[in-house]
């Protein structure tokens, strides 16, 4: 039975980030994925978008990890030549009586340093986007758009070169804990045992960690999962900014995001499902046009087109306040032995990078001891 110091499960952003930091005490870090290619679920199959915290509460894990982690995705992406843009976000009020809301978020995103936010009124929002119809916008400078296909590979190939193990198609479908080790067992039987374990595995987490004892499954919080479809647009979109609504229940509203060849995509809308399944309905679109012409009235009918989809885990139910990311620690601050991200959704990518040097360095307090 092979032993690893610290074993990740899950290569999505957030796993791979966590290894890397690992990696970088010098000990031995394996990554298990049970996939035949790296982050293909919550990592691959979202907006794309480095976000600049402007949403959640402040002092809330998801505010700071989110200010903390662009910074740090910004400088990572430079240094590891991953494509990026620091685009600019309108955040637009469509009516009279959003106008309340709309300052209130801008006021929400100054208390989180989410940095350098402007009301822009509706004739200075037509002066950037002539097309956009609103009653006014808030302006974030700070957030962009990345490669997230070529921040995945950085973030394998930064964990290879300090001796990371990657092992794909490697699914743990049992785990046990000895009083010392955690006892991994994988579909084909062969088993990896380690004092050490980060489980980030997204969707999958809390029915890995619900067989291994009483104290650990009564710490699992409940999985809700919220599905959002994206459509793309035929056609050269008239915009050089993301376009977001203000928020709704469960998301940010179906918005406006520019891949790096400017090419336009809409949603996530929000759709709370049982199952994981990211087949999209096409009839999902009318809400779309709907919803899309409440800021850009130009749409044309016909231009939507169904892409992907791809599902949020939640830590509340349809109709509850946002929650905020969760990590679960077993052991002693000297002696860690289990961690565990629950609830990372968006902003989660753009906070990867921070939550995996939190992840290092609770560790790290067993770590530095040896």
């Amino acid at each position: 039975m092979d032993t690893a110091d610290c074993i990740v499960i899950g290569a999505g952003a957030l796993g791979l980030a966590s290894a890397n930091a690992l990696a970088r005490s010098g000990r031995r870090v394996i990554v298990l994925e049970q996939h035949n290619a790296i982050g293909t679920e919550i990592s691959a199959r979202s907006s794309e978008v480095i976000h600049a915290g402007i949403y959640y509460p402040t002092n809330s894990l998801k505010a700071r990890a989110c200010v903390e982690g662009k910074s740090r995705l910004y400088r990572f992406c430079e240094q590891y030549a991953v494509a990026h843009k620091r685009i600019g976000k309108l955040i637009v009020a469509t009516s009279e009586d959003q106008l309340p809301q709309l300052h209130a978020l801008k006021v929400q995103g100054d208390a989180n340093n989410a940095g350098g936010l402007q009301i822009l009124t509706a004739k200075d929002v037509r002066k950037l986007e002539p097309d956009l119809e609103c009653c006014a916008a808030i302006y974030s400078p700070t957030t962009g758009i990345f490669d997230s296909h070529a921040l995945l590979l950085a973030l394998q190939g930064a964990l290879e070169d300090q001796g990371g193990q990657l092992a794909l198609s490697t699914r743990v479908t049992n785990l046990s804990f000895t009083g010392h080790d955690y006892l991994l067992t994988m579909e084909d039987g062969y088993q990896l045992k380690t004092p050490r374990l980060v489980v980030a595995a997204g969707l999958h987490t809390n029915k890995l960690l619900s067989g291994i004892d009483e104290a650990t499954l009564r710490a699992i919080p409940p999985l809700y999962m919220a599905k959002g479809s994206y459509f793309t647009l035929s056609g050269k979109a008239p915009f050089s900014h993301l376009i977001y609504p203000l928020p709704e229940r469960g998301g940010l509203g179906i918005h406006l995001t520019l891949d790096l060849a400017g090419h336009a995509r809409f949603g996530p809308d929000v759709e709370w499902v049982n199952a994981i399944d990211y087949s999209i309905d096409a009839k999902r679109g009318e809400k779309f046009y709907r919803n899309i012409r409440r800021y850009w009235p130009g749409l044309p009918s016909g231009s939507l087109h169904a892409d992907y989809a791809g599902i949020r885990p939640k830590l509340v139910p349809k109709g509850a306040p946002a929650g905020d990311f969760y990590i679960y620690q077993k052991g002693q601050a000297s002696n860690l032995q289990l961690l565990a991200f629950f609830g990372i959704e968006s902003p989660g990518l753009t906070s990867a990078l921070y939550l995996g040097e939190l992840a290092a360095l609770a560790m790290g307090k067993y770590l530095s001891r040896e």
